[in-house]
């Protein structure tokens, strides 16, 4: 008998405890929606205001993800732009001010909330695919001034495609308050006292507005940044970001000038030429920030990434660099095919014979893609080339995609690995080149070869 009430009595505060945790768990994840609002009137709001509001969607690169790019695309920042993670498609939200599928209704306090909780104005948990780990540490002068900006462009009336998020991950209200309970802290940017101003406003444009981390940093299975690895590399859209601390491998490290120069034109003489899903960063964005402001991201990168106690050895890699430029394109002819094969291919643009490389002719030897841990960007851009859009003004690269088969893109990959790197080769090359070829919807257009 005494045993049956110890059992009745222990099974009583279990479910006590379970019920308890709920109740106290749902409160934690419950928000009550913001009441709506008229859409404020665009002059309420100052000319300084708006415009500065402006610089903070350009430097949060906000219309790259809130402009349909699919199905011929859609208006700026009209949402519906289709985002691709391992839990399934995600369809980016309406910016605009109208009342019925933008933010017309919200707020400031609603888009306030929206920013720095990741809560949204119906009360609804926002999925991480919006940085708002990020945007939690805007100041809540910059958040202001984005609302009043999006207050100010016009409406557009455009609902978002449904998100494919399967269940259970769809109930927001568990899945997405569970995510938060273990990975987000609401928290502003904290300035560091450690650090002088210029790094940190660099430091707060890279974690707040501009999320450079969002791409940078690796992500464990349930899609939160690793945040003791912060900036040690990450994936986007099938393409390598690569690190942007003290790992990242290139033989020539990115020093303040190099990383302004790329984020500000697209393209580093030492390092080569943005593409993929970065080129956009420089070239419709940090090309039409505050100059100073982009100074001030290449500063505080550098100092990430130790390029002052690293750059010692530069001469030496470049002149290395340049005496590998010309191996098997001058001199008597090699009898190495794959040689052969790079000859034919590359070596028309890819040669360097001056001390330094030319901004047109990216030099292999120093690519940032040739050094990294894998060769996903290097054959992403055998297939994809690079527009006259991207990297360097004007200077095109043709899509191979045509041109070369998976074989033949490993071989040129295992030969410049093996001639122009100091690195252990890649593995199951032809295997990667097949994977990345199977994932490109369907052949770039601008192939010419």
């Amino acid at each position: 008998m005494l045993k049956r009430i110890i059992t009745f009595v222990f099974g009583i505060s279990i479910l006590s405890f379970g019920v308890l945790a709920g109740v106290i768990f749902l409160a934690y994840a419950w928000h009550p929606a913001i009441a709506p609002i008229s859409r404020p009137d665009p002059h309420s709001f100052s000319e300084d205001t708006i415009k500065h509001g402006k610089i903070i969607a350009t430097e949060g690169f906000c219309a790259e993800c809130h402009t349909r790019k699919d199905l011929n695309g859609g208006p700026v920042f009209a949402g519906d732009y289709r985002m691709e993670t391992p839990f399934g498609a995600i369809y980016s939200s309406n910016l605009t001010p109208d009342p019925d599928t933008g933010i017309g209704k919200w707020s400031l306090a609603a888009f306030r909330r929206a920013m720095h909780d990741g809560i949204a104005r119906d009360g609804s948990q926002l999925y991480p695919a919006f940085p708002f780990d990020h945007f939690t540490k805007m100041s809540d002068k910059d958040v202001a001034d984005l609302y009043a900006y999006f207050m100010s462009i016009p409406a557009v009336h455009q609902k978002p495609r449904n998100n494919t998020v399967p269940f259970p991950l769809n109930v927001r209200l568990i899945s997405q308050a569970g995510w938060k309970l273990l990975f987000f802290t609401p928290q502003r940017y904290q300035y560091d006292p450690k650090h002088d101003k210029k790094w940190n406003r660099g430091a707060y444009l890279a974690e707040s507005i501009s999320h450079c981390g969002a791409c940078h940093t690796p992500r464990n299975l349930l899609g939160a940044e690793k945040l003791n690895h912060q900036y040690a590399g990450g994936s986007v859209d099938g393409w390598d970001a690569p690190p942007l601390n003290q790992h990242n491998p290139t033989p020539t490290p990115w020093t303040e000038k190099e990383l302004f120069a790329y984020l500000r034109t697209g393209v580093a003489p030492l390092h080569g030429s943005a593409a993929g899903p970065m080129s956009d960063i420089p070239h419709h964005y940090l090309s039409q920030a505050p100059k100073e402001d982009v100074e001030a991201l290449a500063y505080y990168f550098a100092s990430l990434d130790q390029s002052a106690q690293r750059d010692g050895n530069e001469d030496a890699m470049i002149k290395r660099a340049m005496n590998m430029s010309g191996q098997d394109l001058t001199g008597p002819q090699t009898h190495d095919p794959d040689a052969r094969l790079f000859q034919s291919a590359c070596g028309a643009c890819h040669y360097n014979s001056g001390p330094q490389p030319v901004l047109g002719r990216p030099e292999l030897a120093l690519n940032s893609a040739l050094w990294l841990d894998d060769p996903t960007n290097l054959f992403q851009v055998m297939l994809n080339g690079i527009s006259a859009g991207e990297g360097q003004k004007d200077v095109a690269m043709p899509s191979f995609y045509a041109a070369l088969s998976n074989h033949d893109m490993a071989r040129i990959a295992s030969y410049l690995r093996r001639t122009r790197t100091t690195l252990p080769p890649w593995n199951n090359l032809e295997q990667t080149a097949a994977r990345i070829r199977a994932s490109l919807p369907a052949p770039p257009i601008n192939a010419s070869h």
